[in-house]
């Protein structure tokens, strides 16, 4: 039935501000703007009165995009406890990239909140495993919980 992932959409509370963050410091390209309101959005998203704007944001290297969704009206809430890693529901998206140490260092250039310096899976978690993953999480601007994830075949 699933043929692939199409997209992860994470609601911002400032549009600019998260594409600039997605685009300039995590290395995205902005693939399209779009504008949605009426009746035929406030039925997929069960609001009503929606005014919305997003971004449509790609990796260098392909994979699902990423919708940067700004709802104009109704203004949603934060939740502190959705940037913690143990809260039950969707908590975070990995990305992969070469190095983990010059993503690392980067983002701790750039003031992003990082929780963590890189760590390396132990290999007896997973010892049928022919990969060495080393990894760490960031959050964004708003707090979603991000992973960095280096991959090294063995």
């Amino acid at each position: 039935m699933i043929k692939s992932i199409d997209h992860i959409n994470i609601v911002v509370s400032d549009l600019e501000r998260s594409v600039k963050f997605y685009t300039e410091v995590l290395g995205f390209e902005k693939i399209n703007t779009v504008h949605l309101e009426g009746d035929w959005i406030d039925s997929i998203v069960g609001l009503k009165g929606v005014v919305a704007d997003l971004v449509i944001i790609a990796a260098p290297e392909g994979g699902p995009k990423i919708e940067l969704f700004y709802f104009k009206s109704p203004f949603g809430e934060s939740i502190p406890s959705n940037s913690l890693a143990n809260t039950i529901g969707l908590r975070h998206f990995a990305l992969r990239v070469d190095d983990i140490q010059e993503s690392y260092k980067k983002l701790k250039d750039a003031g992003v909140k990082v929780l963590s310096e890189p760590a390396t899976v132990p290999q007896n978690v997973a010892p049928q495993s022919n990969v060495r993953k080393t990894m760490y999480y960031f959050q964004d601007p708003d707090g979603v919980l991000i992973e960095i994830a280096e991959i090294i075949y063995l």
